[in-house]
């Protein structure tokens, strides 16, 4: 999907553009009801919303204490190397939670 025409401005003579690739973002989609929220990880575009289409799931997060008292997060930590390797951008949330589980060095 090369577009051919030039526009204004553009000074190529109507070279083919490069295909745009998608900014990826690793962050949260909220789940669960009112007042008890869960978290999946997930990958996604940039441009969608938060709990709009995803890539893939490679995590989640509930941030109600259980009755051990400890705040759950599961990671795909492979899955999460490899997205980190081909320029996914976690969120502030996202690299926070990568930080503290360990396995995965903080950007």
């Amino acid at each position: 999907q090369h577009e051919t025409t030039a526009g204004p401005g553009r000074g190529d003579g109507g070279a083919p553009r490069p295909p745009r690739r998608a900014m990826l973002r690793i962050r949260l989609a909220r789940f669960g009801r009112r007042n008890l929220p869960f978290y999946r990880i997930f990958v996604a575009d940039s441009r969608s919303p938060r709990d709009g289409k995803h890539v893939e799931v490679v995590g989640h997060y509930d941030p109600i204490p259980g009755k051990d008292g400890n705040k759950h997060v599961g990671l795909n930590v492979e899955r999460i190397k490899h997205w980190l390797s081909v320029g996914a951008q976690p969120s502030d949330a996202v690299a926070r939670l990568l930080g503290q589980g360990g396995g995965v060095p903080p950007p």
